[in-house]
């Protein structure tokens, strides 16, 4: 609703200030909302920092007073990464609101002028749904993604288990810098497959309903559809990854059962659900939306 309101509010603006000016409006609705990355930068960068430190805190075996006042500060360093990506999914749907009106005009550059996206024709209603699939399909993609590097990372550490007996008897360090390695490695790698994805869906439905002559149309309604459902995603997908760890960490207090108990287990496995969520999938997501509008604006001629 916030979204919509600013969208609505700012090309009314413009409008009424300016003859034609209502894109011109929420061009500076946009920037007014990149103008605050300042302070958005500082909270995004407080919930790493929390999080790190109850780690230093309990590697170095400090006491668990100083452990729970960690936690503590990590579960609002949680809340403010959810409300900083909530700016950066504002700043996204506002940017492709942006780059979708500038791709119309683009096609009436092109002596081929689209006034309005027909949904009621088939092609073009295929290429909406396109758009929506391919929001989960990356969001899939994202999350397995991490759910196999971890395997990996965790298959590594019981080898360095077996390896070296001494690291659990505090007599020997383990290699952290293999684990590492083999995190960034996969990380890269993983991100191969969802890179092509969304790069190559709107190319391949431009080209294929070209044949139908509707192409320039099907990839409108794919743009569309594809940053509505990747707006309303990526805010389930964050604020639910949020909840779920700070439910832990709430349990984790002695709540409900507190560490070790059946709740408590619970918790964990939506934690490992929650971490994806919150930390991969949503923010990719932003990327995805302003990555479809600026490739149908760029390849626009391949559509016609």
């Amino acid at each position: 609703m916030t979204i919509s309101l600013a969208i609505l509010a700012s090309f009314k603006i413009g409008a009424s200030a300016l003859p034609g000016g209502g894109l011109f409006g929420t061009a500076v609705a946009t920037m007014g909302m990149l103008g605050t990355a300042a302070y958005i930068l500082a909270m995004d960068t407080f919930g790493p920092i929390t999080d790190n430190a109850g780690g230093i805190v309990e590697m170095s075996r400090q006491p668990e007073e100083i452990r729970r006042k960690t936690d503590r500060l990590d579960a609002v360093g949680n809340t403010t990464k959810a409300l900083t990506k909530g700016y950066a999914i504002g700043s996204a749907a506002l940017a492709a609101f942006l780059l979708f009106s500038a791709y119309l005009d683009e096609l009436k550059n092109y002596g081929s002028p689209l006034a309005a996206v027909n949904i009621a024709k088939p092609e073009v209603f295929i290429g909406g749904l396109f758009g929506a699939m391919l929001v989960f399909f990356f969001s899939g993609l994202a999350i397995r993604a991490v759910g196999k590097a971890a395997g990996v990372v965790i298959q590594d550490v019981r080898d360095q288990f077996r390896a070296r007996p001494g690291i659990m008897q505090g007599t020997e360090k383990p290699d952290y810098g293999r684990t590492v390695d083999i995190v960034t490695r996969g990380a890269l790698k993983a991100m191969i497959a969802p890179g092509l994805v969304a790069v190559g869906t709107p190319i391949g439905v431009g080209l294929f309903f070209r044949l139908f002559h509707v192409g320039a149309e099907a990839v409108a309604a794919l743009l569309m559809v594809g940053t509505i459902a990747g707006i309303v995603v990526a805010t389930m997908l964050n604020n639910a990854g949020g909840a779920w760890d700070n439910a832990k960490k709430y349990i984790e207090t002695g709540a409900l059962g507190g560490k070790g108990s059946p709740t408590h287990k619970a918790a964990v496995v939506g934690d490992t659900v929650g971490d994806p969520f919150k930390d991969t999938a949503g923010p990719s997501l932003h990327v995805l939306i302003k990555l479809l509008a600026t490739i149908t604006l760029v390849l626009a001629p391949l559509f016609i």
